[in-house]
């Protein structure tokens, strides 16, 4: 039998490449001098589905959230193999904090209603591990953490999930949620067909900007929105026209949306810097464990 699948990507600044002029006076990442990538472990959750796919049939559509940047992400999901890819794109979504965007990626994808959700583990940009989490509870989908292998078995999942100092295996009814580690798989890379098909790929957001630039300060805005509805429609015929949702395509609720429906609230911002000191070798013995844990004591550590 066939899946339905859906994959939660999201283009983040590159930290690895973070330095003194990377960052604000106010010690917070300056994301316009940082180069964009695709989120790493949101690639091993594209190869997680496009497994199941390669391996039961079905479809793997993306939805990245965002701005109409993202869908360089989108894009290249569809080098990777993707069937659809979808952008959901609102001024009225901007400072969405993770609790807002699982809510607004919920909305999106009961729409869809899939067989199993994919996200990476987390973002690096945020490290908060919450977004998959949330996103399973507001589905009402079963949620299964760190997933490191996956079979199928009709309605059934079979999960090897990493556990930090080992593994389990557990099993799950589908609709399921399943956030990736990066240890899960190798991600594919683009396909050279795939991408010599789905390079022109483009949302209306995109379309309308290049539009704007091509007739200029003088055409109206008439002009300028039947020309990009041509151009859709083109695309579209094309298959390849990015779907674009807004927060009223998905019916979301706005009081759930945008900084009305972020709780998260930034009390201070602290520069940390990690120092080397002195450490203290402990032999491998009950006596040196014994030494171990009662200076542990002492230091308020632990006890």
């Amino acid at each position: 039998m066939g899946y339905s699948c859906v994959v939660c990507v999201k283009q983040v600044p590159d930290t690895k490449r973070i330095t003194g002029q990377a960052m604000k006076e106010d010690g917070t990442v300056n994301r316009a001098a940082l180069p964009a990538i695709f989120n790493p472990e949101d690639l091993n959750a594209l190869e997680a589905a496009l497994r199941v796919r390669d391996q039961h049939g079905g479809t793997v559509t993306v939805i990245a959230m965002g701005l109409p940047a993202a869908c360089d992400v989108l894009r290249d999901s569809l080098f990777r193999g993707a069937d659809r890819a979808i952008l959901i794109t609102d001024r009225r979504a901007a400072a969405s904090d993770t609790l807002a965007t699982s809510y607004i990626l919920s909305c999106a994808i009961r729409k869809l209603t899939p067989d199993l959700v994919f996200c990476g583990r987390q973002a690096i940009d945020g490290d908060t591990a919450q977004v998959g989490p949330q996103l399973a509870e507001k589905l009402g989908y079963t949620l299964v953490t760190y997933l490191e292998e996956l079979e199928l078995d009709g309605r059934t999942a079979r999960v090897k999930r990493n556990i930090g100092n080992g593994y389990e295996r557990v099993r799950s009814r589908l609709p399921a949620l399943f956030t990736v580690m990066e240890t899960a798989n190798h991600p594919r890379p683009p396909a050279l067909l795939k991408v010599m098909k789905a390079k022109k790929a483009r949302a209306p957001v995109e379309i309308a900007k290049a539009v704007d630039g091509a007739l200029g300060a003088s055409a109206t805005a008439e002009a300028k929105a039947a020309e990009t509805a041509h151009r859709c429609a083109e695309m579209q015929a094309r298959k390849l026209l990015i779907t674009q949702w807004n927060l009223d395509d998905i019916e979301a609720d706005l009081g759930w949306c945008g900084g009305a429906g972020s709780p998260t609230k930034v009390h201070r911002i602290q520069s940390i810097v990690l120092a080397g000191g002195d450490y203290k070798e402990f032999p491998p013995t009950e006596a040196g464990i014994a030494s171990l844990i009662g200076e542990l004591i002492q230091d308020h550590t632990i006890g």
